[in-house]
Formats: structure tokens, C-alpha cells, sequence
């Protein structure tokens, strides 16, 4: 099950588990998509994979299944 990171690692913007904008690697770093487009041209920087969109989960599954509210960020940015 996919963890749903709450933000941005590069600019720690809040990527709620129902945002449109998040994208992810196959570890799960988590980027906005202004940040995966524009700074990583859709590579992670942690890992080297392909970022994609986030699937989003169901809001009823979200009460046993709940996000993740570990945030990783990065101060230095990417």
C-alpha cells in the first residue's frame, strides 16, 4: 500500500491524499508536479526513476487506510 507522503520534498508543498499533483517514484519520493516537470524533468533525484502521478485513494478507505504524515524535505531544495 502507498504510503501518500504529505508534501513536496523540493519546496515542501502539502500534497493532500486526494491531490492531483502529486508524483512519486517507485520509492515513493514524493515531488508536486511543478517541482517533477519544471526542476526534475520527471527523474528522481534521490533514486534516478521515472516520476509519475500519484494514484489517489478512495476518501472511505482513507478512515482504515489513512496517509502517511511523515514529511521529508529537503532544506537545500533539489
Amino acid at each position: 500500500m502507498l504510503e501518500l507522503r504529505p508534501s513536496c520534498e523540493c519546496c515542501n508543498m502539502d500534497l493532500p491524499p486526494e491531490s492531483s499533483k502529486a508524483f512519486i517514484c517507485s520509492f515513493e519520493c514524493t515531488f508536486c508536479k511543478n517541482c517533477a516537470e519544471s526542476k526534475l524533468n520527471n527523474t528522481c533525484p534521490n533514486c534516478g526513476g521515472e516520476l509519475v502521478k500519484r494514484p489517489r485513494r478512495a476518501k472511505e478507505k482513507l478512515i482504515n487506510y489513512p496517509a502517511s504524515e511523515h514529511r521529508v524535505y529537503k532544506l537545500k531544495g533539489c
